[in-house]
């Protein structure tokens, strides 16, 4: 058996059964999303294997309801899939919720494994670092946002992800909703079912987020590339670590999300990825952060299949997030393997950096960790306080009072028919993800 990656497999016949499992309407309306209530987990895939995910695909929304609609709920539940409507016109008053790709986690668990294989913020899993999405296409990854959507905290986009994932028994793909609101997720989930037992030399997929926010940096009131931060470092103690783990696989990559606080460079830092039985130096020892991202006199502004930047700090200042993907160089490892960064050349810096690490190995999973909601949050411009609202006394008073009673009161229905509606599209999800499960192990019933 040969499992399937694109272009060479497309010569091949290979004996396998194609199938998806996603979001659609199953009542044959319009209505194609899931609703994953607060602090509430989905099930978006349960197979049997052996298998393979070979595609996901997903797209979401969360809003912040800012005052009560001119639309009631109930009269929009089935007859518009969606309300995309401008807050100008005054029939509702919605803002996305600029956190929620951090509030929301990916988990993904093979063969009944005790541990899952990745647990990471579901934007950051796809390279939407700091909740803040942007298009870039690369080999593994891609997502695509509309202009007014891109470099906006909280914004919509398509995200995708081609890395292989096969399972030999089970695969478990959920969604963990840590957020106060209700996330409405579309999706698909395609894989590959196979009725011989993957080879003995299988690698998993693996997936883990890390943050240091701040790094803890010695001197970050001295300027980078001033000649008091040259100092020696040939140990690497003080490094970000992007992954740290043991068993037997090879490192596939990672994506870095930044916030720069000094206003100067901060990527002044060496890569160095210890392998095995690695002391002093490392197996593979890099000559900047740039350089390790395969650019150059910093960061340009592009997206390859293997490397680049999905945000520049020319866009956003301050801001960046890139990625670097060893498809074509794995860095191989037979114990363990931890990858570093200098966060600024002998770790000078005291930036806010996350990353996301990827990587193929033996099982079983190592354990899986993710920090606190509160410690995940991004970094984000203070916003100017919205001013009180000014006492009136005059002839006018009375009307103010009543009518800012009356706003209340409307809101306070309008917040009780979106809960109920909620409530009615959450169990509608739960039962369609039931559906789906059932509909994997017909197909895997009728594939042996």
């Amino acid at each position: 058996m040969i499992l399937s990656v694109p272009l060479s497999a497309l010569t091949r016949r290979v004996d396998a059964r194609t199938g998806r499992l996603s979001s659609w309407d199953q009542r044959g309306r319009n209505q194609d999303y899931w609703t994953t209530g607060p602090h509430e987990t989905r099930v978006l895939a349960d197979l049997e294997g052996p298998g393979q995910i070979t595609h996901i695909w997903m797209t979401q929304f969360c809003r912040k309801v800012l005052g009560p609609g001119l639309l009631d709920p109930f009269d929009t539940a089935t007859t518009a899939p969606v309300l995309e409507i401008h807050n100008a016109l005054g029939l509702n008053w919605e803002v996305p919720d600029p956190d929620y790709y951090r509030k929301v986690l990916i988990r993904i668990t093979w063969d009944d494994e005790a541990e899952p294989a990745v647990l990471v913020p579901l934007g950051d899993f796809f390279g939407v670092g700091h909740c803040m999405p942007n298009s870039y296409s690369s080999a593994l990854f891609t997502v695509s946002a509309k202009p007014e959507e891109s470099l906006v905290f909280g914004g919509s986009a398509a995200l995708n992800c081609w890395a292989p994932m096969p399972f030999a028994k089970r695969c478990l793909i959920e969604l963990v909703n840590e957020n106060d609101l209700p996330l409405s997720q579309y999706f698909y989930v395609d894989y590959e079912l196979y009725r011989q037992p993957l080879p003995e030399d299988t690698l998993y997929f693996h997936s883990r987020w890390s943050r240091s926010n701040p790094c803890d940096g010695w001197g970050p009131d001295l300027q980078t590339n001033s000649p008091e931060v040259n100092i020696v470092d040939l140990t690497g103690e003080h490094n970000y670590v992007v992954l740290e783990t043991t068993g037997t696989g090879h490192y596939v990559g990672c994506n870095l999300s930044v916030f720069h606080r000094q206003g100067s460079w901060w990527g002044e830092g060496n890569d160095m990825i210890f392998v095995d039985d690695d002391t002093w130096p490392p197996s593979l020892h890099g000559t900047g952060t740039e350089d390790y991202f395969n650019h150059a006199w910093g960061m340009q502004r592009n997206a390859y299949p293997f490397h680049g930047a999905i945000v520049h700090e020319s866009q956003v200042p301050g801001y960046s997030v890139n990625y670097r993907f060893h498809v074509a160089d794995p860095v191989r490892f037979s114990e363990r393997i931890r990858v570093t960064i200098e966060h600024g050349h002998g770790n000078h810096l005291s930036d806010d950096w996350a990353s996301t690490a990827y990587w193929y190995q033996t099982l079983p999973s190592p354990p899986a960790t993710i920090r606190p909601l509160a410690e995940r949050l991004p970094t984000r411009p203070a916003e100017p306080p919205t001013p009180a609202p000014a006492r009136r006394r005059g002839a006018d008073a009375e009307e103010v009072a009543e009518m800012r009673r009356r706003y209340a009161e409307r809101f306070a229905e309008y917040q009780a028919k979106l809960a109920a509606r909620t409530e009615e599209r959450v169990a509608r999800s739960q039962a369609e993800s039931a559906a789906n499960t059932a509909q994997a192990a017909e197909l895997r019933r009728r594939f042996r």
